[in-house]
């Protein structure tokens, strides 16, 4: 396959590191960092940088640095944020700043080193809503600077990297940052070689053509195919030049997608010269058209602007979309989209972003609703929305106070309207005075009525994906139970098609101190009724465990419940009872994927758990249990499907994966180790829902001890005598008296009301003593309600409540477990200079 031989004009070559370099993190993957370069170089840029805080925001550190002259220029390491660097100056102003080769020279630091007479230089603040997260930073060896194209894709470039910070508040960044901003961008790069027909392309490129990595055989003419007949003729002559005159080409064409859909893309590309100065490579960069300039041409436009509205489902989208397409084609100062709801308009989309571009009135509400917001407060709007036709106010108009600044220069205010009814209103000001021409007035009122049709979908979209996203929290667990021994973690990720709800499901069950339950299951679909399903059988799962049944029992109660629903969904779901204590772990299987575990070693494999048939399936389904013991330091992972299959991933290679990253991964951060295994989903064609138990054991293990009360006229006797040695034994005598008065009223009640076999369990840990009490009626012990004199009975839990530090019943398999916990009195250490007593006498 060729490969990017970094020959291109303007760009020195490489050469070694100097001594001493800062160190910015691991390089990219070959491939990976080849694109890179391909996307800077067409983006004037040899080098890109990113500066971060570093403690107490007194310095700026380098932490990352990518492009095709990393080793021919280097930049500082650490610079003061107080310094008169370019990119000190960015990030305390927050403006981006562009330095041709003169005026960067006039910067004593932040530059390039060594210096060089024809280097530019561009400093990009990082941040969201007036937080300052960094500065990027970006080097280009052309003489007159960065032209406006570049500097608008390096912008868009900025802001990705500023989210990928942002997304990390209160967290370690991200390590690298700009190779996954690139890929959020969607830039494709290929290198061709013309006269063998062979191409190397980079994923995003497969991915914006709508084709696999497997189906790509490294030919140009693959990539041709996918392209519309009619538009076939341009990209030949662009990818197949021929004459040394050939220079820099840049096209619009369109592809069809899997589903039937068209994409606009743009294409631009430059060919690397030989020694005979024929082209012996061409590369070039694809990207979706929103991304570099489109064309002047009015028709294309509006063709561009609805196939990028088409891609448009939220409403954030939109705005981004009516920013790209008005603000820079028309030169605007500010954009401002609001959705009409009611009688008040609500601010979705502003830019520029900086607060400090916007009117005061403005910024007391930033991102929220305009001061006064009811339309009444706004004639201007009101009008406009009134009679649903775009105005163009010239520079001089005097607005009332909310929309004061907004457009000093000339406004345009455009109504939104959708299926008869206004969706909202754009507004697009300029500071400068503005002369409107007549076609400007068409392409407003073109984008008008396109731009109101996908707001009020994309509302729809986000109202209903809200919804999806509350009913799924509603269903699953708020928080994990904290754990003795053990550190419980969950991640769920819903489908990023459809609605984004599903039948996923997982949950931590605390079935006594020393007892967990880790469920993890999986309804058949994602849609809201396998959600309701989800939700029924997670509750079911949760209450059958908790009655104290063995995990058997549990899936064969679940299954016979998701039977009588007569649904015609499945579930899938596998059940694991852990004992904290000793590591003994009882798991159960209903058609689900069997559980991954991770020995201390970092050894991981599949635990063999028996399964049964799906829950739902036959009424009378077996699911029989298996046996494992975990030794300290293991950990426990159960998945979904979703995680480990798709349609081109196979379910072994999936499993294979994940047991991989699951032993890669750094057991000590359990929370983290759960991100490893998700790794970059990518756009998920299911839910996924991931289950982590780290188990440490116990600190600090009970001691337990255990009597089958006879029922004999004497049994309550027998009862105490085996606490009093138990007791004895432990050495915690001191505890008795009361320890004996709980047994005796517990037994005795138990011996009274109940029939069958009585129990009784004794626990010492942690300075308290257990007494529980076990029978076979379902039945929970009752206080009386009023105790008197004549009362014949009752009195005994009043002696048992008043005695214990805490006091309770739960329900156990064939019956109920009471309880009581008495904490053991501490002894009093004898004096130091005590004396003893003399012998065969007692102390004074």
């Amino acid at each position: 396959m060729p490969h990017d031989g970094r020959s291109w004009a303007g760009f020195p070559a490489l050469r070694a590191s100097e001594a001493g370099a800062p160190d910015i993190g691991s390089p990219p993957p070959a491939a990976e960092a080849a694109a890179i370069d391909r996307v800077l170089r067409f983006a004037g840029a040899a080098l890109a940088a990113v500066y971060v805080p570093g403690a107490g925001e007194e310095e700026l550190r380098l932490t990352e640095m990518v492009g095709c002259a990393t080793s021919e220029y280097g930049l500082p390491e650490r610079l003061p944020v107080s310094g008169g660097s370019p990119a000190a100056y960015a990030f305390r102003t927050g403006r981006p700043l562009w330095l041709n080769p003169p005026e960067l020279a006039s910067y004593p630091e932040g530059g390039p080193m060594p210096p060089r007479a024809e280097l530019s230089l561009g400093a990009l603040p990082l941040g969201s809503d007036g937080t300052r997260l960094g500065c990027l930073v970006v080097v280009g060896a052309a003489r007159t600077g960065f032209e406006a194209e570049h500097q608008r894709f390096l912008q868009r470039y900025a802001d990705a990297v500023a989210g990928l910070l942002q997304a990390t508040t209160g967290r370690p960044a991200p390590d690298p940052l700009l190779g996954p901003a690139l890929q959020s961008l969607r830039v494709g790069s290929f290198v061709l070689v013309p006269n063998t027909g062979l191409v190397e392309a980079d994923d995003t490129l497969l991915e914006l053509l709508s084709i696999t990595p497997d189906d790509f055989d490294g030919k140009a003419d693959t990539l041709l195919a996918h392209a519309l007949p009619e538009d076939m003729h341009a990209l030949m002559s662009v990818l197949e030049p021929s004459t040394p005159a050939f220079g820099r080409r840049e096209l619009e064409f369109r592809v069809r997608r899997p589903t039937g859909e068209m994409r606009w893309l743009n294409l631009s590309c430059r060919p690397v010269l030989g020694h005979d100065d024929r082209p012996d490579q061409v590369l070039g960069v694809v990207t979706a058209t929103s991304v570099l300039r489109r064309s002047a041409d009015d028709v294309s436009r509006i063709q561009w602007l609805t196939a990028a509205l088409d891609d448009a489902t939220e409403v954030r989208e939109v705005g981004r979309v009516v920013v790209a397409a008005l603000r820079e084609p028309l030169g605007a100062d500010r954009v401002a989209l609001a959705e009409l709801r009611e009688d008040r308009l609500t601010v979705t989309m502003l830019d520029p972003p900086q607060p400090s571009a916007w009117p005061e009135t403005w910024r007391a509400q930033w991102r929220s609703e305009w001061p006064d917001a009811p339309v009444t407060a706004l004639p201007t709007l009101q009008l406009a929305l009134r009679d649903g036709r775009t105005d163009l106010w010239p520079a001089g108009t005097a607005f009332e106070p909310g929309l004061v600044g907004v457009g000093n220069g000339g406004l345009a205010v455009l109504p939104l309207p959708a299926k008869g009814r206004p969706a909202g209103v754009c507004l697009v000001g300029w500071d400068q005075p503005h002369e409107f021409a007549p076609e400007e007035r068409s392409l407003l009122t073109a984008t008008a009525a396109l731009v109101g049709q996908a707001l009020k979908r994309a509302h729809a979209h986000d109202a209903e994906q809200e919804l999806a996203t509350l009913l799924q929290r509603s269903l699953l667990p708020r928080r994990l139970p904290e754990l003795p021994g053990g550190t419980a973690v969950a991640r769920y990720l819903p489908a990023r098609r459809g609605l984004q709800v599903g039948g996923d499901w997982y949950d931590v069950i605390a079935l006594s101190e020393d007892r967990v339950a880790l469920v993890i299951g999986d309804v058949q679909g994602h849609s809201a009724g396998a959600a309701t399903i989800m939700g029924q059988m997670r509750t079911a799962v949760r209450a059958y465990a908790v009655e104290g049944h063995p995990p058997d029992v549990v899936m064969s109660h679940a299954n016979r419940l998701l039977v009588g629903m007569e649904t015609d969904l499945f579930a899938t779901c596998c059940y694991a009872e852990l004992d904290m204590d000793g590591g003994t772990t009882l798991f159960v299987r209903a058609g689900h994927l069997a559980p991954l575990v991770r020995h201390p070693d970092g050894k991981t494999e599949e635990v063999e758990v028996e399964g049964g048939l799906p829950l739902g399936v036959l009424a009378e389904a077996e699911f029989p249990m298996t046996s494992v013991v975990l030794a300290p330091g293991t950990v426990l992972a159960l998945v979904t499907d979703g995680l480990v299959e798709s349609a081109d991933l196979p379910l072994d290679e999936g499993m294979s994966r994940t047991a991989t990253a699951l032993s890669e991964a750094d057991p000590g951060d359990p929370g983290r180790m759960a991100d490893a295994l998700l790794g970059d989903a990518g756009r998920r064609e299911d839910d996924v829902a991931l289950l982590l138990l780290r188990y440490d054991g116990m600190k600090i293990r009970p001691t337990r001890a255990g009597w089958a009360v006879w029922r004999l006229p004497d049994a309550v006797m027998h009862a105490r005598r085996f606490t009093a040695r138990t007791l004895r034994r432990w050495k915690v005598e001191e505890a008795t008296d009361p320890v004996l008065l709980v047994v005796s009223e517990l037994v005795t009640n138990a011996l009274v009301h109940t029939q069958g076999p009585v129990s009784v369990d004794l626990t010492l840990r942690a300075g308290r003593v257990r007494v529980s009490v076990s029978d076979s009626s379902p039945r929970a012990p009752a206080k009386p309600v009023i105790v008197d004199w004549e009362a014949t009975g009752g009195r005994g839990l009043l002696l048992v409540e008043a005695m214990s530090e805490s006091f309770g019943s739960v329900p156990v398999a064939g019956g109920k477990q009471v309880w009581s916990e008495i904490a053991v009195p501490r002894r009093e250490p004898a004096p130091a200079d005590a004396e003893p007593p003399p012998e065969g006498g007692s102390p004074p």
